[in-house]
């Protein structure tokens, strides 16, 4: 497997590391790579724009690998348009409560900022089975195990990631 690494205009937070993390450009790289069709999908978020450079994501095809982006709604959406046959899972908070809990208590975010995430996540939300699968994540390591042996039957199954 790969994960496929996004790119972000926003600023790194405390512990993000360029090139794990995300790839952190700014807004004329963003515009480069958009106009180069260097994108498999790209949204803007909360005020910032997220994408998925295209050419490692078809190195790890090309590779055999089966790929996880970590993409919003939009970016799935287009994805989908791309890549038919891909297997969606949408990964849900086990409540709306636990959801603004965890964007309140990472504190990475302005209160407007917030606000928009979560009405953003209310779209999301109501969208859900537009998604292969959804998976609620209550328990990391429960979510983490359901993901990958839905992957692995998916990949056994013949099904392209």
């Amino acid at each position: 497997m790969a994960y496929s690494v996004s790119a972000t205009t926003r600023p790194p937070r405390v512990g993000e590391i360029d090139g794990v993390s995300y790839h952190f450009v700014n807004d004329e790289q963003f515009d480069n790579l958009i106009a180069a069709d260097g994108l498999l999908e790209w949204a803007l978020y909360a005020g910032t724009r997220y994408g998925t450079p295209k050419q490692p994501v078809l190195d790890a095809m090309a590779a055999g690998k089966t790929v996880v982006l970590e993409i919003d709604l939009n970016g799935a959406r287009q994805v989908r348009q791309s890549f038919p046959s891909a297997l969606q899972v949408f990964i849900a908070p086990p409540s709306w409560q636990e959801l603004e809990r965890r964007l309140r208590d990472r504190g990475a975010e302005t209160k407007a900022q917030m606000e928009a995430r979560l009405a953003r996540a209310k779209d999301e939300l109501a969208a859900e089975a537009e998604f292969d699968h959804v998976i609620v994540n209550d328990d990391l390591h429960r979510t983490v195990d359901e993901l990958v042996n839905l992957i692995g039957q998916t990949t056994l199954a013949g099904g392209n990631s």
